[in-house]
């Protein structure tokens, strides 16, 4: 994932919202039905909403990760953002632009020429070779043969699938196949590639390559991306921001150490209750400032380092470590203070885990 995301939204969704059913077009502005769980709208009103009064920007150049179970409204939310999905209700902009009042024609440009989409069904046509499969996206915008497999072979090389461009999709593993499906998505240049759980029917060993594969072409391009998970590690892995969602609603939005380390509620913090901290946190949480003489000796770290990688560097070096930010001493971490971290985050868990009996108790 990128060190920083320029703060200049490509995507701007307000209140949007998404319902299936009768006359859904009134549950929006029913002030009656807020504070209802999902179940008591579908009661009240035989309609579903999917996705229910959903604000937030995706910001140039960073992975923007939706993640929630199944049922939560994820799919959904992303297929609205191109209008795969037609919105009910709410305002979606892209890079300014009103994509609720694009016709046809600007609706059609911006699916084929800003916005890929890369799906967890590959969609791989089976009579194509892997080049011209890649290339397919490249001829629907009417592109010469020869530049679109010129610039098909350099994206097949590109996901690691040199040497392959003759083959046909039933002659590659599923891994290899969804390489092609990112290929396709990154050849015709799109602005944002939108991935709608891509890997998720990919065993974990090849799973976890095409996550590696993202966060490289990411850190390549810094090209904005916006993904959509129901694996919290997934989403840790990549997210430079993670929308937590449950029954159409973002329950927390913020950065994975700040999920991890700050829940905003219980459901929240059932889902982060497993997570090694100490691979998320960072020691700008767990720093103390400098006593005297420990400004000039110890290895420098930058605020971002992982509590588990100082734990490391401190215990290699003997010395307290500094936080170092642009020549600028912010503060130290030491062997005490890293073990501290450490208990506390799993006194955090030991707490949560009591709460919890106390309500089951208390039932």
């Amino acid at each position: 994932m990128s060190e920083s995301a320029e703060h200049t939204p490509v995507i701007s969704v307000r209140n949007l919202w998404k319902v299936f059913g009768p006359k859904a077009e009134n549950v929006p502005e029913n002030s009656a039905l807020k504070g209802l769980s999902a179940a008591e709208v579908r009661e009240s009103t035989g309609c579903t909403a999917a996705v229910r009064d959903v604000s937030f920007d995706v910001n140039k150049g960073e992975v923007f990760v939706v993640m929630g179970l199944s049922g939560s409204g994820k799919s959904t939310l992303v297929r609205c953002l191109t209008r795969l999905i037609e919105p009910t209700a709410g305002t979606l902009e892209f890079d300014g632009d009103d994509v609720r009042g694009m016709d046809t024609e600007s609706l059609r440009t911006l699916r084929r020429h800003r916005a890929s989409m890369v799906f967890q069904n590959f969609g791989l046509l089976p009579h194509r070779t892997v080049l011209d499969n890649v290339a397919y996206g490249l001829e629907i915008q009417g592109v010469g043969k020869a530049e679109r497999r010129e610039r098909a072979g350099e994206m097949v090389d590109k996901v690691g699938l040199e040497g392959l461009g003759h083959r046909r999709p039933a002659q590659l593993s599923g891994g290899q196949q969804q390489r092609v499906g990112l290929a396709r998505a990154l050849a015709v240049d799109p602005e944002v590639l939108l991935f709608d759980e891509p890997f998720s029917a990919l065993d974990p060993l090849i799973r976890r390559d095409m996550q590696e594969e993202v966060v490289r072409l990411h850190n390549e391009e810094g090209r904005t991306m916006v993904f959509i998970t129901h694996d919290l590690s997934e989403a840790l892995r990549l997210g430079d921001r993670i929308a937590l969602m449950r029954d159409g609603e973002i329950v927390q939005l913020g950065s994975p150490e700040e999920i991890v380390a700050n829940p905003a509620d219980d459901y929240v913090r059932d889902f982060v209750r497993d997570v090694p901290r100490e691979q998320v946190i960072s020691v700008r949480r767990a720093m103390r400032p400098a006593d005297a003489g420990e400004a000039e000796d110890g290895v420098a770290l930058t605020p971002d380092t992982l509590v588990s990688d100082a734990i490391e560097a401190v215990a290699r070096s003997g010395k307290p470590a500094r936080v170092m930010k642009d020549g600028k001493l912010l503060g130290v971490i030491d062997h005490d203070r890293l073990l501290s971290v450490v208990a506390r985050l799993g006194e955090d868990d030991a707490t949560g885990a009591a709460a919890d009996e106390g309500k089951v108790a208390a039932v």
